[in-house]
């Protein structure tokens, strides 16, 4: 079950039209891409997609299924809004808990003895079937995947607290003194029939926030339901703000900070248009990019990732910065330390962003798509450009 529905607020102009698990990452993906592609790689061939918020690009990108293999006469990939019953009034999910509540009866269609539950907005690769084993072999109710985070971060996450044999004995939301480094990644494989009474039980709380971090997890802990944690040691990123979408795209270009794309044992599968090879012109210069297919440069690229149908019109130049699909950077443009999201037009001689050196309120700028950065205007560093811009856009 793949909590797919988050606003995803923090990304501000870039989720202003989608879902988050929607927003392109890497050149030729979205971010569902990675646990859609995880999914198949680990042998899942039912999934259910929760989607809620702007679901419409998110549910077209989905369609069938048939790139993740996912296309099944029985099983295979399922959208799940939020719906209304009989008898009842309808209602958003209100949280991940109420979330799978409302989709039992979908879950009983398949009887299952384990439900994996998974969000929609991280990258990474990890084998669910590992996982799966561990739960297994324990003989856990609830398994959580963690990952080893610096002490000195600990206090951003939720904080699994174990024993020498790994079973969690405590649960702490945000600690402000952490006991330990084992962060929450989010992924949880749960005993269907232990999880289906807690979330009946958790349901008819009303004093609940539905939720699986603050309700079923602490429940479950204090029933002494036997819980235990996964550690996984791979590459993972959250990409919920501005700044850790920016960091994981320019992972791709490290070899060895970032997840590989080019392992053949471990695909990353994605919906992609069809686009002729990405042409550079005789006076371009490529550095250290990802460029795709569709793209025209003619300017100057470095330690860049650019999406399909790019065009770099001659003399521009863009460092340091994520250009979405179909973005026009004119003649003489400069777009330094950005995000440019699909359809944008970045006018001659407009300057979006600017590299960190000397600048005491830097931050990576933004430009929402279908909108105009008209010639010879100003994005300046950490300004989030919500429409059209003439002169100098404000932060």
């Amino acid at each position: 079950m793949l909590l797919a529905g988050g606003q995803g607020s923090r990304l501000y102009a870039l989720t202003s039209h989608m879902a988050k698990p929607a927003v392109p990452f890497g050149g030729k993906y979205r971010i569902i891409d990675f646990p859609l592609s995880n999914c198949i790689n680990s042998g899942i061939d039912t999934v259910g997609v929760l989607t809620q918020y702007r679901p419409l690009e998110l549910n077209s990108y989905i369609g069938n299924g048939e790139p993740w293999d996912l296309d099944r006469s029985y099983g295979g990939v399922h959208i799940l809004p939020p719906y209304m019953r009989e008898g009842e009034k309808g209602t958003w999910y209100k949280g991940t808990a109420n979330a799978i509540y409302q989709n039992m009866s979908f879950l009983e269609l398949y009887n299952p003895e384990y439900v994996l539950i998974l969000s929609g907005d991280h990258i990474y690769k990890m084998d669910y079937a590992q996982m799966l084993r561990r739960h297994k072999d324990s003989g856990a109710a609830c398994t959580i995947s963690v990952l080893e985070v610096p002490m000195e971060e600990a206090s951003r996450f939720g904080i699994m607290n174990v024993d020498a044999e790994d079973n969690i004995f405590e649960f702490e939301e945000k600690p402000k003194h952490p006991k330990s480094n084992l962060a929450s990644m989010g992924i949880y494989i749960f005993t269907w029939s232990k999880l289906r009474s807690y979330l009946i039980a958790d349901e008819a709380d009303e004093s609940s926030a539905n939720d699986f971090g603050k309700n079923i997890i602490p429940a479950m802990l204090g029933a002494k339901e036997k819980m235990v944690a996964y550690r996984f040691s791979g590459y993972w990123k959250d990409v919920g703000t501005i700044n850790s979408l920016w960091d994981a795209n320019m992972d791709m270009l490290t070899s060895q900070g970032g997840i590989d794309l080019y392992d053949p044992e471990w695909p990353i599968y994605a919906r992609t248009p069809t686009k002729p090879p990405h042409f550079t012109g005789p006076d371009a210069r490529v550095d250290h990019s990802l460029v795709t297919g569709g793209c025209h440069v003619m300017g100057s690229v470095e330690n860049s990732v650019l999406f399909h149908s790019v065009t770099v019109e001659e003399g521009a130049v863009v460092r340091y910065s994520i250009l979405m699909p179909g973005t026009v950077v004119k003649a003489g443009a400069v777009v330094e330390y950005a995000i440019v999201a699909e359809n944008a037009v970045i006018g001659e001689n407009a300057r979006v962003g600017a590299a960190p050196d000397g600048c005491e309120d830097w931050g990576i700028a933004v430009v929402a798509q279908n909108l105009t950065v008209g010639s010879g205007a100003v994005v300046a560093p950490k300004a989030m450009v919500t429409r059209n811009v003439k002169g100098v856009a404000a932060k």
